[in-house]
Order: C-alpha cells, then sequence, then structure tokens
C-alpha cells in the first residue's frame, strides 16, 4: 500500500518564533493521532520563510518551549485520540 499524500492530516500546529520549530499533531487515513517534532521554518534576513528544514537536535530554547507547550499538545492529542 503507497503513501497517499491526501490522507495525511495536520490537525493542529505549535511554533516556537524563537527557533522555528514546528510541533503538529497529524493523522494518517483514519489512523491514531501522533506528534511530529519538526521541521524548523527559519526566518530570512528580509523576513520571508526560508524553505523548512529538519528540527535536527533540540537546543535548551528548543527544550524550554516544548516544556512550556507539553501540557497543551498531550491534552489536545487526548481528545482528538478519543477513548482508548
Amino acid at each position: 500500500m503507497a503513501f497517499d499524500p491526501s490522507k495525511d492530516k495536520v490537525l493542529k500546529t505549535w511554533k516556537c518564533e524563537e527557533t522555528g520549530l514546528i510541533v503538529t499533531i497529524n493523522q494518517y487515513g483514519e489512523g491514531e493521532p501522533k506528534v511530529q517534532i519538526g521541521p524548523r521554518i527559519l526566518m530570512k534576513k528580509d523576513g520571508t520563510e526560508r524553505a523548512p528544514a529538519k528540527a535536527g537536535r533540540l537546543s535548551v530554547e528548543d527544550i524550554m518551549w516544548f516544556y512550556d507547550i507539553i501540557d497543551e499538545v498531550k491534552e489536545e492529542l487526548t481528545d482528538l485520540a478519543g477513548p482508548a
């Protein structure tokens, strides 16, 4: 079974303005919603966004930001996943 991009949905997105790190909740078809860390979208000097890049290794700033939003991510994921 081949990957079908039309079945891949982004349900919720958070972006760290400081580091460009993106955290999303995604769902493929009717599958279980899951958290994805990355990509990273940095800004050009002219203020426009560069092409997305892999998140790579996380900095202290990335971890502190993720720590600040983790409860919100967990609640959203739990709500989207429904009863276990």
